[in-house]
């Protein structure tokens, strides 16, 4: 089967990589891909969201199956495309429609849907520059810290949490004044959740699904969890505090009515759900739903699969996956994610990078690669990850660290404490 995967980040190139383990596997393509996805596929020159080309190219090349990485395209509407051009309508699609893809494109249907459907969530209060009062009334009757959070699509930077009330209400009136641009027309305030968080993943054709490997990312950019929000800094999976009752407490309350409740809702969803979770003593609450996997999570989560990807992938698509079975190795695999100087920031891009091609363990995925000739340059603000599997998460930390020391480029950075927080949960 030839397959096209859609984006250009390390999450697509992982899942190049292990779509290609598949024995159903033919040609792979990536729109646009990067220089790592090269190795693997042909890259064609098509942005995300023109939906078009896309659509010439998947007949021009006989693809059978695409699958859909970032959220954009899906909130954009891809699959409404395909369903509503008639030479497309037969090809399958891993995303969901427009509407499905609300559950990322916008918090206040994300939370509306959660609250209609009993999965445990914070309390909350959406504002708009017509009820802004409402919004500081709203800040003073709960408790620090506060929860702001764009209604919209913010590449990962919409969620703002401050201790200071005055930070908070100022917060709210630049969110709504136009910080996020048209994703913040919308604010949504909400309690702030305690605990530990953990990310859980689903591949669901709308009535069954399969329960990946759950992962805890680190969002901000500075040791400690300091500094601004980014879109990953690394990733580790198997989560040690996740242990079989907490999963099994997350399928019963959170997983179970989700996937209910998109049917119930006449949803046609047919696509990975990725539930960032809070652990509060052994009991789940959702922060938030993404409409695909997460980047740099899916570098440590996929590695981990043994069973054929691909066959889940098709079977999702043919809304078949209720015979489908996971297998999933007992190794521990870490990401580390190497950035631009300045990000999340601005950052110079064009940059060479040496080193690769010395890592003869482990797997670097590409992020921010662009190829030129012979050389690969710096395209983005994360530029790569270093994943490792082990028998531990500090053996396989050891390698995604000792792979990342290998490689160099002017300005590149990384965090040195992915993982540590964890280590204490291991007996």
């Amino acid at each position: 089967m030839n397959v096209l995967v859609i984006g250009a980040g390390g999450r697509e190139h992982t899942l190049i990589w292990k779509i290609k383990q598949s024995p159903l596997c033919g040609q792979v393509y990536a729109a646009p891909g990067n220089a790592g996805t090269q190795d693997l596929a042909t890259n064609l020159p098509y942005g995300v969201n023109d939906f078009e080309k896309i659509g010439q190219a998947v007949l021009e090349h006989n693809i059978e199956l695409v699958v859909v990485g970032p959220e954009e395209p899906l909130v954009k509407g891809i699959r409404n495309y395909f369903a509503t051009t008639e030479a497309l309508q037969d090809i399958l699609l891993v995303g969901p429609d427009e509407t499905g893809a609300r559950l990322e494109g916008s918090k206040d249907f994300s939370k509306e849907f959660m609250q209609r459907h009993g999965v445990p969530t914070a309390g909350s209060k959406t504002i708009t520059k017509d009820n802004i009062a409402e919004g500081k009334a709203f800040l003073k009757e709960v408790e620090a810290p506060y929860v702001l959070k764009a209604d919209g699509l913010a590449a990962g930077k919409g969620v703002i949490i401050t201790e200071d009330i005055q930070e908070a209400e100022n917060t709210l009136d630049e969110m709504l004044a136009g910080k996020f641009g048209e994703a913040s027309s919308k604010v949504l305030i909400e309690e702030y959740l305690h605990g530990i968080e953990l990310s859980v993943f689903v591949l669901t054709d709308g009535k069954d699904y399969l329960i990946l490997p759950e992962a805890k990312d680190y969002k901000r950019i500075g040791e400690g969890d300091t500094g601004p929000n980014t879109g990953g800094m690394g990733a580790v999976s198997p989560v040690p505090f996740a242990d079989a009752a907490f999963m099994k407490n997350v399928e019963e309350k959170v997983i179970k009515p989700t996937v209910e409740g998109l049917e119930k809702d006449n949803i046609d969803y047919v696509g990975f759900i990725f539930i960032g979770l809070m652990n509060k003593d052994g009991e789940p609450n959702v922060i938030e739903y993404n409409v695909r996997m997460g980047d740099p999570e899916t570098e440590a989560v996929l590695p981990r699969i043994k069973s054929d990807l691909l066959q889940h992938l098709i079977a999702a698509g043919k809304k078949e996956l209720k015979n489908e079975k996971i297998e999933i190795g007992n190794e521990t695999a870490t990401t580390v994610v190497a950035v631009s100087a300045g990000y999340p920031g601005s950052y110079p891009k064009g940059l060479p990078i040496s080193g690769i091609d010395s890592v003869t363990e482990g797997i670097i995925f590409h992020a921010g690669t662009i190829p030129e000739g012979n050389a690969i340059l710096t395209n983005g603000g994360r530029v790569l990850t270093s994943t490792a599997l082990g028998s531990s998460i500090q053996d396989a930390l050891d390698l995604s660290y000792a792979n990342l020391n290998k490689i160099q480029w002017e300005g590149m950075n990384y965090r040195k404490d992915i993982g540590q927080d964890l280590l204490k949960y291991i007996s």
